[in-house]
């Protein structure tokens, strides 16, 4: 009698693993949010960022003190980062504290998209190298991160902030971190 190799078995083992992962990840709350391990954990430090011209510099305290706060990655090379750039103005506009680190951007031409755009953040920082983009677990840019008053982070959005986004998610997020 011919013997089977039990190697037979493991594509369709490995393709029932695979379809019971995908089916898990269609279950979450957002199936398009990548997950971070930040969530719940005191904000890494900024220490290794630089000004931005003579912008309010991001200092690390402003992260740790106060209300509720939205760190936000950018870059003036992001399409998508001109695309969210008005719903941050909003929430500016609106009082919510947003501080923006600049990724691995070079400093004029940053510069020239706040001055084109707008300037919805109340201290900056310059993060050219991306050193501490990777203490954030930064994905890419645009980043959104919701920090609450003792400076832990709540939530993460990895992608542009539309208008939808910003009612689903980041007005809710703002309201659970201030505890409302």
């Amino acid at each position: 009698m011919a013997r089977i190799s039990p190697l037979v078995a493991l594509p369709p083992i490995a393709f029932v693993g695979l379809a019971a992962l995908f089916i898990f990840g269609m279950g979450r709350e957002d199936a398009e949010q990548l997950p971070s391990s930040q969530i719940g954990r005191e904000a890494p430090s900024i220490a290794a960022v630089t000004p931005l011209g003579d912008l309010p510099v991001l200092e690390d305290p402003m992260l740790r003190e106060g209300g509720v706060k939205l760190v936000n990655y950018w870059a003036s090379w992001c399409a998508p980062c001109r695309a969210e750039h008005p719903q941050l103005e909003t929430l500016s506009e609106e009082g919510v504290t947003i501080y923006g680190i600049n990724y691995k951007d070079e400093a004029p031409a940053a510069l020239k998209f706040l001055d084109e755009l707008g300037n919805p953040f109340a201290a900056v920082a310059q993060d050219e190298p991306g050193r501490t983009a990777l203490e954030w677990g930064l994905y890419g840019v645009p980043e959104t991160y919701v920090i609450d008053g003792e400076g832990r982070i709540r939530y993460r959005f990895a992608g542009p902030i539309t208008v939808e986004i910003m009612e689903k998610y980041i007005r809710p997020e703002i309201a659970r971190a201030a505890g409302e």
